[in-house]
């Protein structure tokens, strides 16, 4: 089994590292989306991702996808640190007071989870632990992910799976036109594509629209660029569970990174408004 690091150091929402338990897929993070503990399930612990999203906090991005998966080791660690949640002092000594809420286990990590050729077998892992934890179908296990990938039959495979066990996918739109998703997210994908993978996707799976919003330049997004992603969202609204709005919490750690800084709560509060009257469910994280 795997050694849980035992150190002092409290988690915040502020620091995310993946290997803060010492393990290779696994670790444990305060995240204030999730309202507590979130295990992470790193797919990419050699930091390569399809996309390259300016404001990613993944330090020596790349591009590519992630080396071939122990699923074994997979196992062990997530077994490992939920014994260690459960039954062990891992919230009295690495999780401030307040968090000390288990609240998911979440494909996320250091690049695109769906990247990896064996993920429909990770979430089959992700799956038996939590059953053989007494967890399943009270801890959610999610899927942030970029949606890129939809089309692989493995892709929608492990996505299907995710929706037997109550699981749910947050999916990246922070954009809808062409240029400003080439900016941010450093991909060519064409809108119109990645709407038709968003909507594949909330038919497999219970899925929340996840977008991110900044200045770039010192700039807010332009009416033009909001109005196409509302516009995005019509589309969609009713496919989706909602929308999550976040800002910049943690430091980006791309090169871009001197071009942005965060955008003032009201911004957001105003856009969250805007898609309410869509009859939306909206959460803001600024």
């Amino acid at each position: 089994m795997a050694v849980i690091d035992t150190k002092s150091t409290l988690l915040n929402v502020t620091e995310h590292s993946r290997d803060s338990a010492g393990m290779t897929y696994v670790y444990p993070v305060v995240s204030r989306r999730a309202g507590g503990v979130s295990i992470g399930i790193n797919l990419n612990p050699n930091n390569a991702c399809n996309w390259h999203c300016i404001y990613c906090q993944v330090p020596d991005l790349k591009r590519g996808g992630p080396p071939p998966l122990d699923v074994v080791l997979l196992r062990e660690e997530l077994s490992s640190l939920l014994h260690d949640i459960q039954q062990g002092d891992f919230m009295q000594k690495r999780v401030p007071e307040a968090s000390r809420r288990l609240m998911d286990v979440a494909f996320s990590g250091n690049g695109e989870p769906t990247s990896a050729p064996e993920f429909p077998q990770a979430v089959s892992v992700v799956i038996d632990v939590l059953q053989a934890s007494g967890l399943i179908g009270t801890l959610p296990v999610r899927l942030i992910t970029n949606g890129s990938l939809l089309d692989r039959e493995a892709v929608r495979q492990g996505i299907a799976n995710l929706a037997t066990a109550g699981g749910e996918v947050w999916f990246k739109l922070d954009a809808a036109r062409l240029d400003d998703i080439l900016e941010i997210n450093g991909s060519k994908v064409l809108p119109e594509q990645q709407l038709q993978r968003l909507e594949a996707c909330a038919a497999l799976c219970l899925t929340w629209v996840q977008s991110c919003f900044f200045m770039r330049d010192g700039r807010e997004p332009s009416e033009d660029s909001v109005l196409a992603y509302l516009k995005a969202i019509d589309r969609v609204a009713g496919h989706i569970r909602g929308v999550h709005l976040y800002g910049l919490a943690r430091q980006s750690m791309q090169p871009e990174a001197i071009r942005l800084s965060a955008l003032p709560l009201s911004w957001f509060d105003a856009l969250a408004l805007r898609l309410k009257e869509k009859g939306l469910t909206v959460t803001v994280s600024p």
